[in-house]
């Protein structure tokens, strides 16, 4: 955008990356994303375009082959990726999180098996926590990992896995009580959870003994993007590809990758909610009404102006938060500041871009009818506000002690 959004400090390599994936969005994204939402159809030549300019690799180290660029490098990427489409920014996201989570948390074999076919888009990755019966309750997930040999056998009922039919790697976190009594088990759930890495092939139905990925759930929005269940009867995985080589962390390696895709999300609400800014004072100098274009009403400057601080405020709070986790501090308090206002303000922002549009924003032949619906799931994605207040919440408390 010629004003908005604009991130102070960065480095020329920085700036190339992310004007090279804006001339991109600009070029091959935005003309193509409202027919294929439409169409709900996987936008496979897109995904092919961002391998080769080695989207897929950005935070994966050199040493495997990636770009080895920071989270701020990413996140900004990802807010130009959204202002086009935002199931492609999630295509990319849950790749992200277990690249990252492999590189954090895996061994050093999981890592030289793994990263360097991430990097190039060869191996494509999507993790899984939910449960149907589970929302933001973690601990209280069922599926589970029993020990058989050298093997895990692996039996439950996932939910909400995006991603889950072109992934061809999943990270999933099952219950595994191995060392743990049941009344430890019970009293302490998180310390007896576990992290499998689960290779499959692509596609739908049995995609390998034991493993079931169903049809894809029909959504209101974010469509192109899979969304699936994962469903284990019986699953045969060797105990090499438990990540880290030791059970009990997975717990605390997801949130670690849910930290950090916290501020995807955020970048994902700016992204869309630049978008919406743009339709909407594209729109406003076009149409006319009592012979002079709406821009030129007070009432729709006001909402201009309202629109655009929203914008600028989500965009700060993001640079923020990548910024924060870059240079190795806890950032969880400002990766759900910045989760939750951004979602929120997209939310608003779209709206009143549809309102701008009048009855023509009712109109599927009208990109903001798409951004309409995909704002939503921003509002629940990696944790819902309610989730973010918590922990936001609970920091500050942490922070503010009262000492007297």
């Amino acid at each position: 955008m010629a004003r908005l959004a604009e991130t102070h400090g960065l480095t020329d390599v920085q700036r190339e990356i992310v004007s090279t994936v804006r001339e991109f969005t600009d070029k091959e994204i935005i003309p193509v994303a409202t027919a294929l939402e439409h169409r709900d159809e996987y936008p496979q030549d897109i995904v092919d375009g961002l391998r080769e300019l080695g989207v897929f690799g950005l935070m994966i180290p050199e040493e495997y082959g990636g770009l080895g660029e920071s989270l701020l490098t990413y996140a900004l990427c990802v807010e130009e990726i959204a202002r086009g489409w935002m199931s492609v920014s999630g295509i990319i996201n849950t790749h992200f999180i277990v690249a990252y989570m492999l590189k954090q948390h895996g061994t050093p074999e999981q890592r030289e098996t793994f990263l360097p076919r991430m990097a190039t888009g060869e191996v494509r990755g999507a993790f899984s926590m939910s449960e149907p019966g589970l929302g933001s309750d973690v601990s209280a997930i069922t599926s589970r990992a029993v020990r058989d040999g050298d093997d895990y056998v692996l039996n439950g009922q996932k939910m909400w896995l995006t991603n889950g039919g072109t992934s061809t790697l999943v990270a999933v976190l099952v219950r595994s009580d191995e060392g743990h009594s049941p009344e430890e088990a019970a009293a302490r759930p998180h310390r007896s959870m576990t992290t499998f890495l689960v290779e499959k092939e692509p596609g739908f139905g049995e995609v390998r003994p034991g493993l079931t990925i169903p049809g894809k759930i029909e959504k209101m929005g974010y469509k192109g993007v899979d969304t699936t269940e994962f469903l284990m009867d019986g699953l045969r995985i060797p105990a090499n590809r438990v990540l880290g080589g030791a059970t009990g962390r997975g717990f605390y390696q997801m949130m670690d990758g849910v930290e950090v895709g916290r501020v995807n999300v955020a970048a994902r609400g700016c992204g869309v909610a630049q978008r919406a800014f743009e339709l909407g004072v594209a729109y406003a100098q076009q149409r006319h009404t009592f012979g002079r274009a709406i821009a030129e009403h007070q009432a729709i400057q006001f909402k201009l102006a309202e629109m655009a601080t929203k914008v600028e405020a989500a965009h700060a709070m993001m640079v923020n938060a990548a910024r924060k986790k870059d240079s190795g501090q806890r950032n969880d308090l400002e990766a759900g500041m910045a989760k939750y206002l951004a979602s929120e303000y997209c939310k608003e922002v779209v709206e009143d871009a549809f309102r701008i549009h009048g009855g023509y924003g009712f109109s599927k032949e009208y990109e903001i009818e798409r951004l309409y619906r995909e704002a939503p799931m921003l509002l629940i994605g990696e944790g819902t506000a309610e989730i973010q207040k918590m922990i936001i919440g609970r920091r500050l408390l942490e922070e503010y002690r009262f000492q007297g």
